[in-house]
This record gives C-alpha cells, sequence and structure tokens, in this order.
C-alpha cells in the first residue's frame, strides 16, 4: 500500500498529529479562524512543526479536495530518537560519523548529501525539527534512495544536540570559511560530527562557538564558496580518506 504524503482538512491534520506522523511542513490558509483553528495552531507551535499561511489559491493548487484551509505534507520516512540513536552509534561503532545540518533548506542539496552520507559511511544525520529542508519526494529522488537507508534524527536545537554528541565523547567540527584551519589542518580518526550549513547564512553564530574545531576548504579560484553539497561531500570524504589511510 502506497504511504499518504498529503493529508487535508484542520480535524484531520489535528490527529495526525497526535498521532505522531512525521510531519514536515502545514500549509494554512491565510486569515482562518475559529475554536478548531486555535487549536490546531497551538499544536503546531507546541509540536514545532514549520507552518506557512497562504492564500487558498495555494491550497488549491496543493489538493483538489475539500482541505477546509489546512493542507499538512506527512515525510516519506521515519525519523529516529537523536538519543536513542547516539547510543546505539557509540556502543556498536569505534569511529563513529555523524552529520548535522544546520538550517539547510533545499530539498534537493539535503538529498545528495544523504546520498554522499551513505557512500561515506555516515551513521546518522541530525536536522532540527523547524525550518530544516523537509524530506519530499524530490529529496528521496536525489538521494537516490539513500534516504530510506541513513538514520535521520530531529531535534529541537542543533546547539543542544552539538552538546549531547560533546557528552558522548564525540568530537564537533563545524564547517566555516571564518577559520584559518583547512580540513586537512583537522584529525577526522576519532568520533566525529561534522556541521554544515544552510545555503545562504552558513552555521548559525551560536553554533559555531560550540564547536570544537572550525575548518575550510581552500578555495583557488575566484568564486568565494561551493554549493553546500558539494562542500559537505569534500569534508566527508576527507573523513573516508584519513581512516582509510591508518
Amino acid at each position: 500500500m502506497q504511504k499518504i504524503t498529503q493529508i487535508y482538512g484542520i480535524r484531520a491534520v489535528l490527529e495526525a498529529i497526535n498521532a505522531n506522523e512525521p510531519i514536515d511542513k502545514v500549509f494554512v490558509q491565510r486569515g482562518l479562524k475559529g475554536d478548531l483553528f486555535r487549536e490546531l495552531e497551538s499544536t503546531v507551535r507546541k509540536n514545532q512543526i514549520t507552518a506557512s499561511y497562504v492564500p487558498i489559491e495555494k491550497l488549491d493548487r496543493l489538493t483538489k479536495n475539500n482541505h477546509q484551509g489546512v493542507v499538512a505534507n506527512i515525510s516519506p520516512i521515519s525519523f529516529y530518537d537523536f538519543e536513542a540513536l547516539v547510543e546505539n552509534v557509540m556502543e556498536n561503532k569505534k569511529q563513529p560519523l555523524f552529520l548535522l545540518l544546520d538550517q539547510l533548506s533545499d530539498v534537493r542539496n539535503f538529498g545528495a548529501i544523504i546520498r554522499t552520507a551513505e557512500c561515506t559511511g555516515v551513521d546518522g544525520i541530525i536536522i532540527q525539527k523547524k525550518g530544516a529542508a523537509p524530506v519530499t519526494a524530490d529529496t528521496i529522488k536525489t538521494s537516490a534512495g539513500a534516504a530510506f537507508k541513513v538514520p535521520i534524527a530531529k531535534v529541537d536545537h542543533i546547539k543542544d544536540a552539538v552538546f549531547y554528541l560533546q557528552a558522548s565523547g564525540v568530537q564537533v567540527i563545524a564547517a566555516s570559511e571564518k577559520t584559518p584551519k583547512t580540513i586537512y589542518d583537522i584529525s577526522f580518526t576519532q568520533p566525529i560530527a561534522i556541521i554544515m550549513g544552510s545555503e545562504d547564512r552558513g552555521i548559525s553564530p551560536s553554533i559555531l562557538k560550540a564547536a570544537d574545531h572550525t575548518a575550510k576548504l581552500p578555495l583557488l579560484g575566484e568564486i568565494a564558496s561551493l554549493n553546500v553539497s558539494v562542500a559537505c561531500a569534500v569534508f566527508l570524504y576527507e573523513v573516508v580518506r584519513q581512516r582509510f589511510s591508518r
């Protein structure tokens, strides 16, 4: 049976959230009122689900059904519990490798990163519940199906995930051009978590400050940066190179 990836109607969306369905985003008609709508709005906020307030025409394009002013996208994958994932990996892997994505917003970049993560042996990808790129059909396609193979966990805040990983014995390395160190100055042979930032803003300053190390890619041309999925691939393959050469 094909998995439902879209639901519509205020009560149906409310019930899905309360049933812990992996909802990525809720589209709400602008100007919607009423007690049931206020309950939905409160539940969405409480569960830190991304909501977008849109004109009715947008909802009509999303579905031909009677949406009652609300449409929600359900992720085609199930997400892992973050703490349980870290605990399991740390117990069973000698050199764990985690990837944290801070506010990455493009679903195709996300898919490309997941594909590279699977190819390089990443043990888990951590994203933020609110504001992160959703796992859509485009994500699945760009990942070449790797989204079904690499564990992905959602957290309330990436910074809290950084602190938890550090307390678990994981070195956290942030990708940033604002550092004199390159990836070739860093050891990736111990338990590692790499943070990649969003396409336009990079990594949040508070998260950069919390990382154990920062590292950049040497850029020898005139263009100041690489696409985030390409940069992530270079970082991950440097991990592979160092670990293979030992």
